[in-house]
């Protein structure tokens, strides 16, 4: 037996304990520790007097799995079937199926499950265990469920070879692949831990990241993020001024004015790992994905899951979720626009709100401020106003876009998004004002410290400077890339190259930790429009803000010269530096522009190049794709189509991101495919629009919004912080008080 030691409670997780009485059912032969764990073990217990319970389909390998492990923790093995089932009722399992039938044999192995009391073991559950709700409450109170999460088809050929074609919970007419795919969602619901297995994975391999993961579990407080202006000092940091997710997607922007970073970097899944991944849905992709990304003791695997369910449901338009669409050539494109406001905003503002409920305190009431300078306006009001009643008496949006930098459709769009518990506000300046003004407020200590005094309230940011915003982008880019595995275009391994319409610079980061955490991307195509400040960067590593203005384009989301997130990508390639990143942003500010080194610039080069498209290019891209596929483009999607087009060497295939719906830039669509110009109101442009039969059609959620709310008006405001902090105070008393 290993040693009985106090068990930790993991952050916003309550443990309870279970009956002292301990089954113990010692190995025949004790094994030594593995060499590996032995000095790790020395000073700690994995799981002190909890249980390690091993969870999975039929031929998940869960006993042999469990016997390895319990070898090596010198520690007993439970096999339910062995040890509980077959003792409890003095015959096989497989003549108590034959004598009590399927539904019932389900209920009579819960019952002698539920009379198992064991501390310090490794129990392998059968694999219909998790369909009975009562006896999993039971077990799982002393102990952390690992699903051993292996892919349908390999289990299909591991049962075909053991000559099983029939499981328990298989009624006629019902196929052995839709009964394994049936219980994924019990797998799913009482899992703490998840471990992939790769089809030729050993079950000593296995074993081994079986006991990787527990101790990823135990070990919460490795997992924590820094500013990426912190400088690294050596200094080993206090306890309690270490942050976890949870204080991170609460606070958004750093105390410093940087911006958080997870400071050991993103995990990397093994290509066995991401291979295991072909088969899945998109949303079986972003649980595991997100998984590994945020600790359990932030977010537990059941909550995260009913998370990225509401997120991913019928809210979406298109049961793929991000489908990928061959365009011509090498070229396909990543279609991102079938959210409910319909551009790519909605993959994270879907989740972060439910996300941001889930970890800020209930004390306290929040107003999250969000710069726009388009498609996040829309998306953040409608993700927020998707919240609980309760959560939305407690946590308000504030939306501030320029008045006049946005499309009419976008506007009125965000207008009719707005909800008892989200606003938008109008500036009348740039989206680069409003960006900075709300970073102005959230390091103003006096002015945050006086809203929660006075009110009660907290501020907090929903740009994509918050963490919460990247991580599901990082999920699209990897879905993509396993989408054309999975549709014979590559093999795994194979590379890919990737174009992106980039302004505030959060979605071409995430395709650069999409590439971080082990998927195949080569290059990195960053396509500016004439705001091209970040072509100029990567070409030669000056940012150089001075003597530009900014250009009102066609484009209107990327239409930023001061892009937030290339802080983060600067933190990446410095390797940490944040003295480094400090100094450049302190001279951006001070003196309009900053040099990178020589090693630097190399290194950008080596992820990524770049390219800008005029309007005039824009246009004729839309009307020539339109004229040879029937497609059409929305203009962002245009910019990178020509940027693609004159940067690819097409060696292989390259993924463009379609990054919102035509509908939403309609006057130039008609434009650009030349039809008459109009005067009219958004509706009776995508009216239309509509009438030429697009591919893709009009979208129907962007038609609702501005059919139920076309005579809505907003607030309007001067482009100076103290308007602007008045109407943030006026909200809070009209909302909160």
């Amino acid at each position: 037996m290993f040693p009985i030691v106090q068990y930790q409670p993991l952050r916003l997780i309550t443990q309870n304990t279970l009956s002292s009485t301990c089954l113990k059912i010692m190995f025949s032969r004790p094994i030594a520790f593995a060499q590996t764990w032995k000095s790790w073990l020395s000073s700690h217990s994995l799981m002190g007097n909890k249980n390690i319970i091993l969870m999975g389909p039929p031929g998940a390998g869960k006993t042999t799995v469990g016997r390895i492990v319990g070898q090596k923790l010198d520690c007993p093995v439970i096999d339910v079937d062995d040890d509980v089932l077959e003792t409890t009722w003095n015959m096989s399992v497989s003549e108590k199926l034959q004598d009590v039938g399927n539904e019932q044999f389900v209920e009579e192995e819960g019952k002698a499950l539920l009379k198992l009391s064991a501390s310090g073991s490794v129990i392998s559950l059968t694999g219909s265990n998790p369909m009975h709700a009562a006896s999993m409450q039971h077990v799982k109170q002393n102990g952390l469920v690992v699903y051993l999460d292996v892919p349908t088809a390999v289990i299909m050929r591991r049962l075909k070879v053991m000559r099983v074609d029939r499981i328990v919970g298989q009624g006629p007419g019902v196929s052995l692949k839709d009964i394994l795919q049936f219980r994924k969602q019990f797998y799913k619901r009482w899992h703490d831990i998840r471990v992939l297995c790769a089809g030729d994975s050993t079950a000593e391999a296995v074993a081994e990241k079986v006991l990787d993961a527990v101790k990823r579990y135990q070990n919460s407080e490795s997992e924590t993020f820094i500013s990426t202006r912190a400088s690294r000092s050596g200094n080993s940091k206090e306890k309690d001024s270490a942050k976890y997710f949870g204080d991170v997607v609460t606070e958004g922007l750093a105390p410093d004015g940087g911006l958080f970073v997870p400071e050991n970097g993103l995990p990397k899944l093994s290509a066995e790992e991401w291979q295991s991944l072909i088969e899945a849905t998109y949303v079986e992709r972003a649980q595991v994905i997100l998984e590994r990304c945020i600790h359990p003791a932030d977010i537990p695997a059941s909550t995260l899951g009913e998370i990225i369910g509401t997120a991913y449901g019928e809210n979406f338009t298109c049961s793929k979720i991000a489908p990928v669409r061959h365009l011509t050539g090498n070229q396909f494109l990543l279609e991102l626009f079938h959210g409910p406001t319909a551009s790519f905003k909605d993959f994270a503002l879907q989740m972060m709100p439910h996300i941001f409920a889930y970890c800020v305190p209930r004390s306290c009431n929040y107003l999250v401020l969000v710069a726009t300078s388009g498609d996040t306006g829309s998306a953040v009001l409608d993700g927020f106003s998707r919240l609980r009643d309760a959560d939305k008496q407690r946590i308000a949006v504030m939306s501030f876009f320029p008045e006049d930098g946005v499309s009419q459709i976008q506007k009125s769009q965000m207008i009719g998004c707005q909800k008892e518990n989200a606003w938008s506000i109008g500036v009348k300046s740039d989206f680069d004002f409003c960006q900075t003004a709300i970073k102005q407020i959230f390091t103003n200590s006096d002015y945050t410290g006086f809203l929660t005094v006075e009110y009660g309230t907290a501020l907090a940011a929903a740009n994509s400077i918050n963490w919460a915003r990247l991580l599901p982008q990082i999920v699209y880019h990897a879905s993509a890339y396993l989408d054309l595995v999975h549709q014979d275009i590559i093999a795994f391994g194979s590379p890919v190259d990737v174009c992106i319409p980039t302004g505030n610079f959060g979605n071409i980061l995430a395709a650069l930790y999409a590439k971080m955490m082990g998927i195949p991307i080569r290059k990195c195509i960053c396509a500016s429009n004439e705001n091209n400040v970040l072509t100029d960067f990567v070409r030669t590593g000056t940012y150089d803000l001075r003597g530009r203005r900014l250009i009102p384009t066609l484009s209107p989301a990327i239409d930023i010269l001061k892009s937030s997130n290339l802080e983060r990508y600067l933190h990446l390639i410095a390797s940490g530096d944040g003295q480094l990143v400090s100094q450049l942003y302190n001279q951006l500010e001070n003196q309009g522009h900053f040099q990178l080194q020589k090693e630097l610039l190399a290194k950008v080069q080596q992820d990524m190049v770049a390219g800008w498209c005029s309007e005039e290019d824009c246009l004729a891209a839309i009307h020539s794709v339109y004229s040879t596929t029937g497609y059409i483009l929305d203009t962002h999607t245009a910019v990178a189509k020509v940027v693609a087009d004159r940067l690819q060497d097409r060696t292989c295939p390259i993924i463009i991101s379609s990054t919102a719906h035509y509908s939403k830039f309609a006057p130039a669509i008609l434009r650009a495919l030349r039809i008459a110009e109009i005067k009219q109101n958004p509706l009776s442009q995508l009216h239309l629009l509509s009438s030429y039969s697009p591919l893709p059609p009009v979208h129907g959620g962007l038609l609702e919004t501005l059919r139920r709310n076309e005579n809505e008006g907003h607030q309007i405001c001067a482009a100076d912080m103290s308007v602007l902090m008045s109407h943030i105070e006026a909200l809070i008393q009209s909302h909160f008080m």
